[in-house]
Formats: structure tokens, sequence, C-alpha cells
């Protein structure tokens, strides 16, 4: 048995915390470490929507994205169907993703992985009338608000060690681990000098609105209602290398007006909270490892960022290839016999 080989998880959304435990469950004899500055409540996936459907990366094969879209579905669906579901914050939602035109590609390739995905009559988009296509299907909300803790409590129950503090640089981990896991999303432009990554940035809006049992999302991805367990999100904005965290009263504004379109009676919601995110855009996901020369030595490190608006949907499944890689380091660090 190898002895203890030191692994550190640099940041602390739903894809780092989701990397860590997938790390320290199937490998006891690491001793994991989490590093962030941000926590939840205060990450990037703290007021994602978390509903599960996803865009199609242009160069990553598509064998390689249904494994991450399933293994995240069927992850989260054993969670919504146990005990488990209220503390981790994961529920079925049904709904309905609409189009004013009707799409180039009309079944998705994640269509297969959700629940009784159909198309909608014309009845149904009677409703709509700007709209003339849609999809009713059923998929999986996950509010990280309350999963990422429950997955923090998870990672320190398996023996995983939390430790809050900036990361400026891959130098200063290089004599404190043996394999460094890249988590950072966003921060990987500063921690990395990835040019490539930038930021897209959402704005919220959380209501009060029981009535609202019914995901309604615009394909344009622009307008959407995803009821959850507290509050119903509405939403949003697509700014695309916008850095600003502030709230915008007047994308509040746009918000509200076409969200009540969808759903006139949104008109009478209390606005609960309202909320920007940056997604961690890149034109496509970085799960790959490399080995860097840090101080004079080699040290392995995995990337696992760039999900852009898609980390909730991605996030178990990525993670998953992320262990894959991390296992391929450990077996290449191990002593080979000598013949």
């Amino acid at each position: 048995m190898m002895k203890s080989v030191r692994v550190v998880v640099v940041g602390a959304g739903v894809i780092g915390f989701s990397t860590a435990v997938c790390i320290v469950e199937a490998l006891p004899f690491c001793s994991v470490t989490l590093m962030a500055d941000k926590f939840s409540p205060n990450t990037t996936s703290d007021g994602a929507a978390g509903i599960l459907f996803a865009a199609q990366f242009p160069d990553i094969p598509l064998q390689r994205q249904k494994h991450w879209f399933k293994d995240s579905f069927d992850h989260l669906l054993a969670i919504a169907q146990s005990q488990c579901a209220p503390e981790a914050g994961v529920m079925l939602s049904s709904g309905w993703q609409i189009f004013k035109e009707v799409p180039a590609v009309k079944k998705p390739f994640w269509s297969e992985f959700v629940i009784g995905f159909r198309l909608m009559t014309d009845v149904e988009l009677k409703r709509f009338p700007d709209h003339k296509f849609g999809q009713a299907f059923t998929t999986l909300k996950c509010e990280c608000s309350t999963y990422l803790p429950w997955l923090e409590k998870r990672f320190r129950k398996a023996g995983g060690q939390v430790e809050q503090r900036k990361v400026n640089n891959l130098q200063e981990l290089s004599n404190s681990f043996d394999i460094i896991v890249n988590c950072s999303g966003l921060g990987s432009k500063a921690l990395v000098g990835d040019t490539q990554v930038y930021p897209v940035r959402g704005q919220v809006l959380k209501v009060e609105a029981p009535w609202v049992q019914h995901f309604i999302r615009d394909g344009d991805g622009t307008t959407y209602i995803y009821p959850g367990i507290r509050s119903v999100t509405i939403g949003g904005t697509r700014q695309e290398g916008d850095w600003r965290l502030q709230v915008d009263d007047r994308d509040t504004k746009g918000i509200l007006e076409r969200c009540s379109r969808l759903e006139p009676s949104l008109n009478k919601a209390k606005i609960l909270s309202e909320w920007v995110g940056l997604r961690p855009s890149r034109k496509n996901p970085r799960v790959e490892r490399e080995v860097v020369e840090l101080q004079g030595r080699p040290v392995p490190v995995v990337h696992n960022y760039g999900h852009g608006g898609w980390g909730v949907t991605l996030a178990w499944g990525t993670a998953l290839d992320t262990l894959g890689l991390v296992k391929q380091s450990l077996h290449e660090m191990a002593p080979q016999p000598k013949l």
C-alpha cells in the first residue's frame, strides 16, 4: 500500500466539493485537503438555479458529454429518492423548455437521460403564443446553498480537511502536496494563466410564488422560471465578459417583465432577494491533467473548470473523470519495481 499521498483540491464551489468528495471516498490512502478563499453561501454555485440540462460543447466527444450528464443525473436522482433529499437540497422538477423558432435539434443529446422527455402538443403551446415549439420533461434541481454544506459534511466525515485561504499560485502548494486538483473556475484565469476562461454575468431574483409548480425556460437561455424548495428563481441575464457583481435595477425590471409574460401570476409575487454571479465560461470545460514543474520538481496538476452555466449539471460526472485522472497520476508516481 502506498503511504499517504497528499492531494489538494482548490475551489469550494459545486465542482470543487463534488471532486473532493469523489477523491476522498474512493482513495482512502490519500489525505485530501480542500482549499478556497470563498465558501458557501459566497460561491458562484450558491446562486445557481441548479436545474439539470445541458448545452453541447463543440470540441468534447459527445460520448464523454453524455457520460458527464448521465453520471450527474444518476447521482442526484439517487439523492432525490432518498431520505437525504431535503437536507441535500435535491428535488425532481417538471416543466417546459419553449422556443420562439423551431430549433435545429429537436431532441438534445441529454433527452434520453431526463425523465419522460417528449415534444409539447399544440394545445400545451397555446399558453405561450410567442413560442412555436417546446419540450416537456422532468429533471432534477439541486440547490447549492443546501447542497454545498451537505457535501462539505460528507467530505469531512470521510476524513477530508478544509482550509480557508486564497491560493495565489500553484508554487505555494508544491511543498505541502503531491497532487494539485484545480477546480477554481474563473479563478483559473489568474491561478494558471488561462486566457480562455471568461465571465458570463447572470442576475436572478428569488420570489415567493408557491403556486408556480412547473419550470419554464425559454430556449434562448435568457428567460427562465425555476420553482425550488423554498422559493422560485427567476432570471436572467447572459452578459459575456461582464465582471459587475452589483445588482442592476434595469436587469431586475427586464427579468420581471419577461418572466411575467410567460407566467402572468408572477406580477403578484413578492421579491425575496436579488443575486448576481459570474459563470466561469470557456469554449469547452477543461478536464485534463498535466505535469507542471514547481520549485524544481514535477507535480501532477489535474484541471476541472470552465463549466459555464452547467456546473451543477456536470459536476458529479466531471468529478468522476477527475478522479480517474488523479488515479492515473498516482499510478505514474508509484515507484516502479527495479528489474
